[in-house]
This record gives structure tokens, sequence and C-alpha cells, in this order.
């Protein structure tokens, strides 16, 4: 485990980046808040970390008290890494970056990786009201719990159970929606995004895109 390095500033900032400041540690989080991931899955889903540094950042991570690690019991026994309450409030700081940063993302280019799920958290702040919500994308289906007070906020593949809300939509519409460039509603009101299901958040969406009821 590495020591813990600082930057020696009495500052609330410069302490939050003594423990997230880290290049992965960040995106780490992002992946955990999907729910207990493995190592070999957090590996596949940041394409370009070596696995030297996922294993130091996932030591530091759990010595600094925002994730833990268990053993799952049998038949999986194998073990997950997932973020505590500390490490769960780091949802509204990503939520902030990627809203800072949406005017970052451009076109996408041509050696850019992406997964499917990597649209959740901008999707989530788009979306009002509670309830779980399924995306349906041509590069695969995700889900989002909209004001879960605990456990995991998104997670890969259709809904574990029938969503208050389906969203089918292409590819570039997500990724227009991603940078800021459409809203959530207007790409609803454009018929680029077709809403289903009874639930507050379809009603919410429906409700401002008469086209939609």
């Amino acid at each position: 485990m590495s020591p813990r390095r600082s930057y020696d500033q009495y500052c609330s900032a410069a302490r939050a980046l003594d423990l997230v400041g880290d290049r992965w540690t960040l995106l780490i989080v992002r992946e955990l808040l999907a729910g207990p991931r493995r190592y070999t899955d957090l590996h596949a889903d940041l394409p370009g970390v070596s696995t030297d540094v996922l294993a130091s950042r996932l030591k530091d991570m759990e010595r600094d008290g925002l994730t833990t690690r268990r053993r799952l019991p049998p038949p999986g026994a194998a073990y997950v890494y997932e973020l505590t309450g500390r490490g769960r409030q780091l949802l509204p700081v990503l939520q902030a970056l990627g809203s800072w940063g949406e005017a970052e993302l451009g076109e996408r280019r041509p050696t850019d990786a992406v997964r499917a799920h990597w649209f959740a958290l901008p999707l989530l702040r788009a979306l009002e009201g509670d309830g779980l919500v399924e995306v349906r994308l041509t590069e695969g289906d995700f889900h989002l719990r909209l004001g879960a007070p605990e456990g995991p906020v998104y997670g890969d593949g259709p809904a574990p159970a029938e969503p208050d809300a389906r969203l089918t939509m292409d590819a570039a519409t997500c990724e227009a929606v991603a940078r800021g460039e459409v809203g959530l509603r207007d790409a609803v009101r454009d018929g680029r995004v077709t809403v289903t299901g009874d639930g507050a958040p379809a009603k919410a969406l429906r409700d401002a895109c008469p086209g939609q009821r």
C-alpha cells in the first residue's frame, strides 16, 4: 500500500484531493456506484488502467474509508469491492464534475472507449422523481435507481423488475444529452426518445411533453 500523499494545506478542497485526487480514483467510484464489483469487472470497465495501479488505488480507497472488500458466499466465493457511505457521498461530486465537463466531450473520437452505463450519470441529472428507470441504447441496456437513499444508483442490463419508466433512444441522442446539447425533455418532445411506463419519472416526462402522453 502506497503511503498517503498530502498537499499539507489546511483547506477542505486540498484534504478532499488528498483522498480522491489521484488518477483513476473518481472513475473507480463511478464504477462502484453500480454496486459491488469484482476486481476483474472493474478492470474490464476501466480500459487503460494497469492492474498494478488499479490494485493500488483500491487498497488506498479501502484504507481511507471509501470502499470495503468482502467475500461473496458460495457458489460465488469471489471478493467484491463496494462503496462505503462516505464513498457514496461522492455521487454529487461526480455529478457536478460531469456537468462541468460536458463542454469537453465533443464528438466521440476513434480512440474513445465507451460503455453504455457511462451515460447513467448524465441521465440521472436529467430525470425527475423517484423510481426504477430502464434505458435502452444500441450499445446496450442499463437501469437507474432515482432517489435511492443507499445502494446502487445504476446497473448494467435491463431493470431487475418492471421499471417505472423505460427510455428508448439511439446512441447519437444519448451522446447529445450527455454533451448538454439537447435536454432530455426536448429530445422526448422531438420524438428522439420514446417513453413508456406509468411511474413518476415517465409521467414527469410526458407531462412536459404532451406528444408522448
